[in-house]
């Protein structure tokens, strides 16, 4: 059941590394510097957990030690038994901790603290794949919201009957990445259209793009890069939103890349949320590329997330959600489509971590 020798040596070389971290935060030289002490400060954090697990492991080690001895030399028979029964306690205890530490040791996606770019759009179905992105788009605003987390559209092409082509929103607040990394792909919805008279089942599709929000320091955008074309904003509006060469289109040269925003009255903010868009887009280019051995370990697991991918049935006539990857089924659309999806985010998630643990990390101090 112990962790092998060779992860405890380096899990001891982690514990070193967090000592040395406290000394140099109580160093009045790391104290008087500003940039320092927030750097050697987050490295401290981010070892904490790890560190009070590894302890909290080497604690049951030592009483399962001290235990089993009490175990092999106590004649009384009834404290014989409780050293038993307390032998047991502490070794499932070890177990669980291990099993903790394990998943501590998986090394953490570097976007998972960020904020979320989220795009969804009708693909086929019509009316009725409209009507359903605006319903998938509620079904995130509402998760986003129990989570705290906010929500602004930054770009949107709304249907006369409160369906949307596409919305394009940001979803600000910690983890965001984390939680809704694996929601990209086609969604498949399967439901009687309002619309349909003969009540027969319509099977419509939508594709979601989670993509993790760029900082400008990272992706560097040349303005010569950029073909910026205004126009008149359309769809329903207000009377100056219709009239006015408020609306922004950015293309890419380079990429080809094409960005549109038109949901404010200001050019200079439609312009600034398209930048925003765009900047994100571009960076999923960039970590495709550089991460091409992380992606295709990815695909193996949870399956691509590419838009091409049917990842998610949503079935209303049997009041059914499935998601294919991980063949996990739930009898309860509606409450699902009301946000409560972390029953599905926590199983991807463990799913993830699952297939990671079992390539573990040469470094734990890397994870």
């Amino acid at each position: 059941m112990a962790l092998p020798d060779v992860l405890i040596e380096r899990l001891r070389t982690t514990e070193a590394r967090y000592e040395e971290l406290n000394r140099q935060l109580a160093s009045p030289e790391i104290v008087s510097d500003t940039k320092k002490y927030q750097k050697t400060a987050r490295a401290h954090s981010e070892l904490s957990e790890i560190v009070t697990k590894f302890r909290e492991y080497s604690d049951l080690e030592r009483g399962i030690g001290e235990t089993e001895a009490m175990v092999r030399e106590e004649s009384d028979p009834d404290l014989k038994s409780m050293a038993h029964e307390e032998l047991a306690a502490l070794e499932d205890r070890l177990s669980r901790c291990e099993a903790d530490l394990k998943l501590l040791l998986v090394p953490k996606d570097p976007n998972d603290e960020r904020n979320v770019i989220l795009e969804i759009r009708a693909g086929t179905g019509g009316d009725e794949a409209a009507l359903f992105v605006a319903d998938v788009f509620r079904m995130y605003s509402r998760y986003a919201e129990s989570q705290r987390w906010r929500v602004e559209i930054l770009s949107s092409n709304p249907t006369g009957i409160g369906g949307f082509k596409e919305v394009i929103a940001l979803i600000e607040g910690r983890g965001a990445y984390s939680k809704l990394k694996f929601e990209s792909g086609v969604h498949r919805v399967q439901r009687v259209p309002a619309t349909e008279a003969s009540g027969r089942i319509h099977t419509s599709t939508i594709t979601v793009a989670v993509l993790p929000e760029a900082q400008e320091v990272e992706v560097a955008i040349n303005e010569k890069d950029l073909r910026i074309d205004t126009f008149c904003s359309s769809g329903p509006g207000g009377q100056s939103v219709n009239t006015t060469y408020s609306a922004v289109r950015i293309t890419h040269i380079p990429t080809g890349l094409v960005v549109s925003c038109q949901d404010e009255k200001s050019q200079i903010k439609n312009k600034a949320k398209a930048l925003r868009v765009l900047r994100s887009r571009l960076y999923e280019i960039e970590m495709e590329k550089q991460q091409k051995a992380v992606a295709d370990e990815r695909r193996s697991m949870v399956g691509t997330g590419e838009r091409s991918e049917k990842i998610r049935t949503y079935n209303y006539p049997q009041n059914r959600v499935t998601d294919h990857r991980i063949a996990l089924t739930l009898h309860r659309l509606e409450s699902i489509m009301d946000g409560d999806v972390p029953e599905i985010i926590d199983a991807l998630t463990a799913h993830y971590q699952a297939e990671r643990l079992k390539n573990p990390p040469e470094d734990p101090a890397a994870a």
